[in-house]
């Protein structure tokens, strides 16, 4: 079980590749008959050995070489299956440019994505199929259709996978090698990562080869990564698609995809896993349903004074975890050591919960414009609050910071993006002598880790000249049972003359549902007035809106701000 040292450690050896065709060559190598993948197909468990894999990826690579689409810009959408897997590592070993897109998106969105990417062919799973062929008006430019599994229609001028990788393979054979013996340039252009396109304008983040070589040789060197995986985040998200499928695919773990949320639960009993990526939103759920069954089975007492015994156990060198919170871990397949969470900053107290039940709950930050990640917490090396030290291959600072050392969050190295996709202004702006500007505000600790404290554009400018950033006080009022989900923001007080606090509140559904809309209302007001008798001034909540609806949320489970 992993220790948290008091300082940091060497780096772990990492066997460097210097393209992404090398991964797949030293990989069928030195990996050859071990698993690289597994997914479930018709009720069973498929195992993909590593040499499988190259057969696969040449075999399909070759055949798109064959359409023509050997330089061509590419799109990938639908669920995590095993098709998006090797889709992805095919299109990025071409000499053309893969995108990836989000399946939650709507057709109007998808298509300005479509045709801002300037894509001429799609990879989609069935699924998706009818959102496809609706939109292909909307772009005259997509032109090649590759179905990723049995498609539901009929329709003419579709490709399928499967029938393609067997074509590709007598390609092979006969000796076609446009694939497998492309030299690229890994400064060029590779992977296009769209922001939304509902205005009709999308903007797409630019990544090299050597970005994404970046993320894989370098997150290695402090993340001690163990066997197996779970995948259940969206591949098409660049922190799953950069650490979950090409990083882990480089260390030769054993990838098991989760296909959808309602398998997870199961999967993580099927596959046992050692080690997932998360959000907060999973890690908060998680926390919360453990806490809520031991409060209906009357032994959340019980669990409060095991975790206090067992810390002090370790505090002598004796772990006693794995017997302790048997019974927990088991929900997690019993052997997970390892949960890196990314896409905003933990709560101590998950941080510290799962540490205490034998589960390491690793912090890290990340941004897609870097591909994605900048800091992450050690294995034996990390700190509550923190979202991590910085990564080898990147460069942190604090611009202008204030008083309190807090300043936007500047990045400068190889995981870097060259820029936003025909957008010259936007590119211009997001960098400052060479640093790319996050829009994130943090501090750097004395020992170099990094704390995220909020968002340049959500920052709050009193008339004192206070800067206040809500996503402080926001997760302050978080840990109030009460409240389901909280916005901060500014507001006129009554009489115009100063900028105040005002707090946007949906309480938690199951305590609305027990005690009624009224009674809850009231007890956060009061909860709010005990939170205020310990803030400045400057921090005071003044006014409280509820809602009767959640917030309106990303596709990342993050929630949109209207300001």
């Amino acid at each position: 079980m992993y220790r948290n040292r008091k300082s940091n450690y060497p780096e772990y050896e990492v066997p460097e590749v210097k393209t992404l065709r090398e991964m797949i060559d030293l990989n069928a190598e030195r990996f050859a008959d071990k698993i690289s993948v597994s997914y479930k197909k018709d009720g069973q468990v498929i195992d993909v050995t590593f040499a499988e894999m190259k057969d696969i990826i040449d075999n399909f690579g070759t055949a798109l070489f064959r359409l023509g689409l050997g330089d061509k810009h590419i799109a990938i959408i639908g669920e995590n299956c095993f098709g998006w897997f090797y889709s992805y590592i095919t299109v990025l070993n071409t000499k053309g440019v893969v995108v990836p897109i989000d399946k939650e998106l709507t057709e109007l969105e998808t298509a300005n994505i479509l045709k801002a990417a300037e894509c001429t062919a799609i990879i989609f799973t069935p699924a998706y199929e009818e959102k496809v062929l609706n939109i292909r008006k909307e772009v005259p430019a997509l032109q090649t259709f590759i179905c990723l599994g049995e498609r539901k229609t009929k329709e003419e001028n579709i490709y399928n996978v499967d029938d393609l990788i067997e074509a590709g393979k007598q390609f092979f054979e006969e000796g076609v090698t446009a694939f497998v013996a492309l030299e690229t340039d890994v400064n060029e252009l590779k992977q296009l990562m769209f922001t939304s396109g509902t205005t009709g304008k999308p903007k797409g983040v630019m990544h090299t080869q050597k970005n994404l070589l970046a993320i894989i040789n370098n997150s290695q060197k402090y993340m001690n990564i163990t066997e197996r995986a779970l995948a259940v985040l969206p591949y098409h998200h660049s922190y799953e698609a950069s650490c979950g499928i090409l990083t882990m695919f480089h260390h030769g773990m054993r990838i098991c995809i989760n296909e959808t949320l309602r398998t997870f639960l199961p999967n993580l009993a099927l596959y046992k896993p050692t080690e997932i990526l998360l959000v907060p939103l999973f890690v908060e759920n998680i926390y919360n349903r453990i806490w809520a069954q031991a409060e209906e089975k009357g032994k959340a007492k019980a669990l409060k004074l095991l975790i206090k015994f067992s810390n002090n156990m370790l505090k002598l060198g004796i772990d006693l975890r794995g017997k302790l919170f048997a019974t927990i871990r088991a929900a997690f397949g019993g052997e997970l050591l390892i949960a890196v969470c990314g896409g905003a900053p933990l709560k101590s107290e998950h941080y510290k919960f799962f540490y205490s039940i034998g589960i390491t709950l690793l912090n890290g930050y990340g941004i897609t414009e870097c591909s994605p990640i900048v800091a992450v917490n050690r294995n034996e090396y990390h700190r509550a609050g923190a979202v991590g030290l910085p990564i080898p291959c990147n460069e942190v600072k604090i611009d202008n910071p204030d008083e309190n050392g807090e300043g936007e969050i500047l990045v400068r190295g190889d995981n870097v993006m060259i820029g936003y996709y025909h957008d010259p202004e936007a590119t211009e702006a997001a960098f400052k002598d060479g640093w790319f500007k996050t829009g994130d505000v943090g501090r750097l600790d004395e020992d170099g880790f990094l704390y995220i404290t909020g968002r340049v554009k959500n920052m709050i400018v009193l008339k004192s000249g206070k800067n206040i950033y809500p996503e402080e006080i926001e997760e302050a009022l978080s840990y109030i049972p009460l409240i389901g989900e909280v916005i901060v923001s500014a507001t006129k007080d009554d009489d115009d003359s100063e900028v105040s606090l005002c707090a946007e509140i949906f309480p938690n559904a199951d305590k609305t549902a027990e005690l009624g809309k009224s009674v809850i209302e009231e007890q956060i007001r009061n909860e709010i007035s005990k939170f205020n008798e310990k803030q400045t001034n400057a921090k005071l909540i003044k006014h409280i809106i509820f809602r009767d609806t959640e917030f309106e949320k990303t596709t990342s489970k993050k929630i949109k701000r209207k300001y």
